[in-house]
């Protein structure tokens, strides 16, 4: 009895290992392509598209709420619309702090404060929050949603 007791509780020893080591993988799976986002977001800074093409996914399901108070559903609208930001050459730089990062099978969640500055706008300092959703698409994480507050100076409804 206790040498079977003792096995069970090494196997389920083992099976909790095993899952905790893919789930810290898949984290840091998670932090690298949030990681590719805001490179790809400052490359857009610049004028430079193609990074942002190659993070996201080019389903019809994604989404973009961004700081100038859009909204945009499905690859082609998003795409558009980062399109037209890359032509602005907004410069600046943003990057991701205080990152929390819940990570399912196939879904990621990750909301942060952006901060950072943008040297061609009225207002310099960036300092907002954002909620970017990733999806595992053939061994990838593909943003799939990027939601942040609103920046004045960008609203479109003013």
């Amino acid at each position: 009895m206790t040498t079977r007791y003792l096995m069970l509780m090494a196997v389920f020893g083992v099976m909790f290992v095993s899952s905790t080591a893919i789930a810290d993988d898949r984290e840091a799976e998670v932090r690298e392509a949030t990681a590719g986002f805001y490179q790809a977001l400052n490359a857009l800074f610049t004028g430079d598209i193609k990074p942002m093409k190659k993070v996201w996914s080019h389903k019809e399901d994604v989404t973009y709420m961004g700081p100038d108070g859009g909204y945009q559903i499905g690859w082609d609208d998003v795409l558009e619309d980062w399109e037209e930001q890359a032509e602005k050459k907004l410069g600046g730089n943003v990057e991701p702090k205080d990152m929390h990062i819940v990570v399912g099978n196939k879904i990621a969640i990750v909301q942060n404060y952006e901060e950072g500055d943008n040297e061609n706008a009225k207002d310099g300092e960036v300092h907002i929050r954002a909620t970017n959703i990733f999806r595992l698409e053939r061994g990838q994480w593909k943003m799939i949603s990027h939601h942040t507050d609103t920046l004045p100076f960008l609203d479109k409804d003013e």
